[in-house]
């Protein structure tokens, strides 16, 4: 069963509150892949939220976060670079809760770090949604479109 796919543009609000997509919230509970358990389709409380390296920032529902979360947390606290990829991971995560009308509020920090100030663009990637302040992904885009000839032949 296919997961996020698309994008749509909205607005966050005076109060930093981000409202999900409607087709994003009605894919909510059905997992993209079979490797991915389901929990409760079609209801969540809650997303997990990311800062990305990239400086987007990436939602995540339980089911997939706690796959990614048994990974994690099966690296080493004893080996320096595992344990600083932990503490760069859970740094970098909040939980967000959503409400009755599916939007969720992002925080000073995690709007900054995206460098978001009213209008967002959502990606629907499949097991994620990630979030651009448009004028930063137009950049990317600009600057590495050249580049996606060569990594899908490197990839595919």
């Amino acid at each position: 069963m296919a997961g996020f796919i698309g994008k749509e543009r909205h607005a966050v609000d005076e109060k930093g509150r981000l409202m999900i997509p409607a087709r994003f919230r009605r894919r909510f509970g059905h997992p993209a892949s079979s490797g991915i358990e389901e929990l409760s389709p079609g209801h969540i409380e809650a997303l997990y939220i990311m800062k990305a390296p990239d400086r987007s920032l990436e939602l995540y529902e339980p089911f997939v976060w706690n796959n990614m979360r048994k990974t994690i947390s099966a690296l080493s606290d004893f080996n320096p670079e595992e344990r600083l990829l932990k503490t760069l991971m859970y740094e970098s995560l909040e939980t967000v809760e959503l409400d009755r009308q599916g939007r969720v509020a992002l925080s000073r920090e995690f709007l900054e770090h995206a460098g978001i100030t009213k209008d967002v663009l959502i990606i629907g990637a499949d097991t994620k949604m990630i979030i651009w302040d448009p004028d930063r992904l137009f950049v990317l885009l600009q600057e590495s479109a050249g580049r996606f000839a060569t990594l899908a032949g490197r990839y595919f």
